[in-house]
C-alpha cells in the first residue's frame, strides 16, 4: 500500500460521508413535512441528540466508494477508505458518550 493512495482514499472517505451527511440530512428535512432547511435538521439534531445517528447514516456513500476501490483493484485506496469509516465510527461513539 502506498501512502498517497492511502491519503487519497481518506479524503475520498471524509468527502463521501460529508456529501451522505447533508443528502441525509436534505431527505430528513424534506419528509419531516415541514420542508426543513438543512440548517434546521442539524439544529434539531444536536437539541435532540440525534446528531450521531445522521453522521452514521451519512457513511452509507464509503460503503459504496469502498466496494468501487475493491473492485478495481485500489487496495491503498480502499485501505484509506476503510480508515476514514473507522475514525467516523469513533467519533460517532464519542459523541454518543
Amino acid at each position: 500500500m502506498t501512502k498517497k493512495g492511502v491519503l487519497q482514499g481518506f479524503i475520498i472517505g471524509l468527502i463521501a460521508n460529508g456529501i451522505g451527511v447533508f443528502t441525509a440530512a436534505t431527505l430528513l428535512g424534506k419528509l419531516s413535512g415541514r420542508s426543513d432547511t438543512i440548517i434546521n435538521v442539524f439544529e434539531a439534531a444536536k437539541s435532540e441528540s440525534f446528531i450521531g445517528k445522521l453522521i452514521s447514516l451519512g457513511a452509507i456513500l464509503n460503503l459504496i466508494c469502498f466496494f468501487y476501490f475493491i473492485r478495481k483493484r485500489q487496495d491503498a485506496q480502499a485501505g484509506g477508505v476503510l480508515a476514514a469509516t473507522i475514525l467516523i465510527a469513533i467519533t460517532t461513539f464519542l459523541i454518543k458518550l
